[in-house]
């Protein structure tokens, strides 16, 4: 009986024992597989970081696996990055000869034409301005996604922003017998002023194309303990639920006004010039009863992008 009570304790230490071992090696694999996701999360997973002959077959295959991803999503980014440089050198390189086919077309309305030449000089006229417009904005555009812009918010008041961005779009509005009420507000924000009067031209721009004939534009303003909203309301068509996820992406237009002037990439920039300075873009509507753009933006510096 002590032989055989002997042999039970020596097995059931040697149980105890691999149990132990068999614990400390999968935490040890546990932490090591950790490791490489924290390693591929910060981008930094090399493959002689992990010595294969003390891995598993699972540390293994994860740490192949980690390696190649990491690997393709620095090469999806260098492709980014090139396709980004690609568009801001094109759209650079567009902009003179495209403002001289403006100028050009300018000067050819000023001169005697005949009357059946008159319509083509004025679509003549109206495609190249469309032109100059789009390519401005693709070089804004790419030159803020590839970090080449810098905003620089700082506190201020919103009613300067507000007013000059109306300004140029103003005789649109007038043009179709709209009005523009305008707000009286002192409230202050952090922002950029420059490039928030950009976007909140391209909200005022889209309610003057889409809102009907005599109808009016409405600005409003409110502060928030965090943000002050801009708002932009019509009374347009109104936007469907299920478009209005898709608004915000480059060059979408909606199916109902394919055919009215607009390239789609207004509200894309103007949301990137929102978040570019910790503030956001959002939109209120239903079909056939108009929109309400609103334009948040910080009202603590902390709180606004560096």
């Amino acid at each position: 009986m002590t032989v055989f009570a002997a042999a039970c304790l020596l097995l059931a230490a040697a149980a105890v024992g691999f149990a132990v071992w068999s614990r400390v090696r999968a935490a040890r694999t546990l932490r090591r597989l950790e490791q490489m996701l924290q390693a591929a999360e910060d981008e930094t997973l090399l493959e002689q970081q992990f010595d294969e002959s003390r891995l598993s077959a699972l540390e293994s295959r994860m740490r192949h696996y980690l390696t190649g991803h990491a690997v393709t999503g620095v090469r999806v980014r260098q492709e980014k990055a090139r396709i980004q440089s690609l568009i801001s050198d094109v759209s650079h390189q567009l902009r003179t000869p495209v403002a001289n086919l403006v100028l050009y077309t300018q000067l050819l309305a000023e001169r005697p034409l005949p009357a059946d030449a008159r319509p083509l000089a004025d679509a003549l006229a109206g495609q190249a301005e469309k032109l100059r417009f789009l390519t401005d904005v693709l070089v804004k555009t790419s030159r803020m996604e590839a970090g080449l812009l810098q905003l620089h918010p700082a506190a201020g008041p919103v009613l300067p922003a507000i007013r000059k961005a109306a300004a140029p779009v103003l005789p649109k509005l007038e043009a179709r017998g709209m009005a523009l009420i305008l707000p009286e507000t002192d409230a202050e924000a952090v922002f950029d002023a420059k490039w928030t009067a950009e976007a909140l031209e391209n909200l005022l721009d889209n309610a003057a194309k889409y809102a009907p004939a005599g109808s009016a534009v409405t600005v409003s303003v409110c502060a928030y303990e965090l943000f002050c909203r801009i708002d932009v309301a019509d009374c347009g068509p109104g936007i469907p639920e299920a478009e209005q996820s898709r608004i915000f992406q480059r060059f979408y237009r909606s199916p109902s006004v394919a055919e009215q002037e607009g390239v789609g990439i207004g509200l894309f920039l103007a949301r990137e010039i929102a978040e570019a300075q910790g503030g956001y873009l959002k939109v209120a509507s239903r079909a056939g009863e108009g929109s309400t753009f609103s334009l948040f933006l910080p009202r603590d510096a902390r709180g606004a992008a560096p």
